[in-house]
């Protein structure tokens, strides 16, 4: 169990290409952090710099309290879990969760009492005999877990360890890893593109884009209240639309209709010219609204619990979410709150 600090930390490439940027982040004890950006925006490097699997540039990573810089992967109290197992596959299930043990010369029966006790909690009692090829996607994602948890390590890191698994099985074990998290009450850091299991699984979400942390908090709060629009626009199926709007005597013209801001948005708007709105699907539709907004529907999809219609708004492609039983059309009216409307500056992005 133990507090991870980054400070300052950065990452340079060829002395020029930085893919870390400046990271200050500190997850606390016993909590579950979960790292989460599109693919190429350096949370995998993150992970791999705490573990001491990459160098950093500048900047310094602290485990609880100690100082790992210079420290070896093997010295840092910390277990990773790889996306693809990195099972060793000549060995059975039994001997794979056993080898760090092995290395750090423990005797033979606190080994076995730590393997047996880490297939008991992953539910792999009876395939401890069982080859690699021989298991699941599933199975076999369990067993890197178990080889984790034997070590009884300060930190857990694991880079996208559900990636592989067909969408059924990224559910189950989603929820099997946060009971898991419970159980060990150890420190979990959790790298994902997938926005579903940052939601999900997080204590907090750090989301990060071109090597820049761009937002840390829990889960709800950071959904609810995104603090520029790529973070707003990251998180959110369908994600969230953006309306660019230029405001002119109190009003914005959306498509051809102009409509009157309320008067909490022109206090809050004072002094914008250019803004973006941002209102997420499920809100295009709501009973007590201030406007109406008729527009031609470009595409309907059908995923079954709701329909989703498509169509545009000042040029950018929207969507609003409406109930299974909404009736297919050409065209349909919106519904629209201002208290829904987040408001973004349309030069630096930034929430206002």
């Amino acid at each position: 169990m133990a507090e991870v600090q980054l400070k300052n930390v950065s990452k340079t490439y060829d002395k020029k290409t930085k893919v870390i940027d400046n990271v200050n982040l500190t997850i606390a004890d016993k909590e579950f952090l979960v790292l989460v950006g599109s693919s190429g925006c350096g949370k995998s490097t993150v992970l791999r710099m705490i573990a001491g699997l990459e160098t950093i540039s500048s900047g310094e990573i602290v485990i609880d309290g100690k100082v790992v810089n210079e420290l070896h992967p093997k010295d840092r109290d910390i277990a990773f879990v790889f996306q693809n197992y990195a099972l060793y596959p000549h060995m059975s299930v039994y001997d794979n969760i056993a080898f760090p043990l092995r290395m750090r010369k423990f005797d033979k029966k606190t080994i076995d009492e730590k393997v047996k006790n880490a297939a008991e909690i992953l539910n792999l009692t009876e395939l401890l005999k069982r080859k690699p090829k021989q298991l699941s996607g599933g199975q076999r994602q369990r067993v890197a877990l178990g080889r984790a948890i034997v070590r009884n390590p300060k930190v857990f890191l694991m880079d996208e360890p559900l990636s592989n698994l067909d969408a059924k099985l990224r559910v189950q074990m989603r929820s099997e890893i946060k009971k898991l998290h419970e159980k060990l009450q150890t420190t979990f850091i959790y790298v994902t593109h997938d926005q579903t299991e940052a939601l999900t699984m997080g204590d907090r979400i750090a989301i990060i884009d071109k090597g820049v942390i761009q937002q840390v908090d829990e889960p709800d709060s950071i959904y609810q209240n995104p603090q520029n629009t790529f973070v707003a626009g990251f998180l959110g199926s369908p994600p969230m639309n953006f309306i660019p709007v230029e405001i002119v005597d109190g009003a914005v013209r959306i498509n051809d209709d102009f409509i009157y801001l309320c008067e909490n948005a022109r206090n809050k708007l004072s002094g914008y010219e250019k803004v973006i709105f941002g209102i997420r699907p499920e809100k295009m539709s709501v009973p007590n609204h201030y406007f109406d907004l008729k527009v031609k529907v470009d595409l309907w999809e059908n995923p079954g619990s709701e329909k989703i219609a498509y169509f545009y708004l000042n040029g950018n492609k929207c969507c609003a979410k409406f109930s299974a039983e909404t009736p297919v059309t050409d065209e349909i009216t919106l519904k629209i709150s201002f208290n829904d409307i987040l408001y973004f500056d349309a030069n630096s992005t930034k929430r206002i």
